[in-house]
């Protein structure tokens, strides 16, 4: 048996999103690790509050993958992000990358900057409103009209605090990636599948960018049917893939 694959979780999510993955891997002998961002369940104080960098994100889930030997990491969406990280400055923690729903950065610095304003307006609505009202406006956007919404899962995104969801935007949002990381993609060097829901246009177009820049060493798959949650729309299929990508 392999060492567990490490799963990283996406904003508003927490590590228990990732059970219906996890069952999934198990009937196909993956062992897999989910850990919870910080924003989301842990960091610093009662609050949960991001503290640092996208980068010193990376050097985080680095320290706290047990046991220390190469893994194999998927990361989904925000994950997808800090594992991208991993990848690009942490080459000999990894043996193998997937990617769901990830981005490289925002090209254009107007562009990026004007995603760190929207982040912050939308931070400051979260703190205002609350994590439960934010929630139910979150999972209504039409990413997620392929999503299924269960009791279970919103009471586990519930425990989310208003503060720490508004702090992993703004240190951890997409505009914070400055610069982006597109032109480093070909440093990394590990076997590397990116994933994008094919109903999510957006992701398709950036997951076929990110496998291109990465090289030979990756590939595009767009699973039919879903959106932006593929993970959670369709396990079993990205179960199938990470068996695949990983040889079992």
């Amino acid at each position: 048996m392999t060492d567990p694959v490490v799963l990283l979780h996406g904003f508003t999510q927490t590590a228990s999103s990732f059970d219906p993955l996890r069952q999934a891997l198990a009937l196909r002998g993956i062992d897999a690790e989910a850990l919870e961002l910080p924003g989301h369940e842990i960091g610093q104080g009662p609050d949960r509050l991001v503290v640092g960098s996208l980068g010193d994100g990376a050097d985080d889930i680095v320290r706290r993958m047990s046991p220390p030997t190469p893994r194999a990491i998927l990361g989904y969406s925000m994950g997808a992000r800090v594992a991208l990280q991993i990848a690009i400055t942490h080459p000999e923690a990894l043996r193998s990358v997937v990617l769901i729903s990830g981005t490289a950065g925002i090209d254009d610095p107007d562009g990026r900057a004007a995603r760190r304003a929207a982040d912050e307006k939308l931070a400051t609505r979260i703190e205002q409103i609350g994590s439960d009202a934010f929630l139910s406006e979150w999972l209504a956007q039409p990413m997620f009209d392929g999503l299924a919404v269960d009791v279970d899962m919103i009471a586990a995104r519930a425990t989310n605090t208003a503060r720490g969801l508004a702090s992993s935007l703004r240190c951890w949002g997409t505009g914070t990636m400055d610069p982006p990381l597109w032109d480093r993609l070909a440093e990394i060097e590990v076997p590397t599948l990116v994933i994008a829901g094919a109903r999510d246009t957006k992701f398709v177009g950036l997951g076929r960018r990110l496998a291109a820049g990465i090289g030979s060493n990756a590939r595009f798959v767009a699973v039919p049917g879903a959106g932006h949650a593929t993970h959670l729309e369709a396990p079993d299929v990205i179960a199938g893939l990470v068996a695949d990508h990983l040889g079992i």
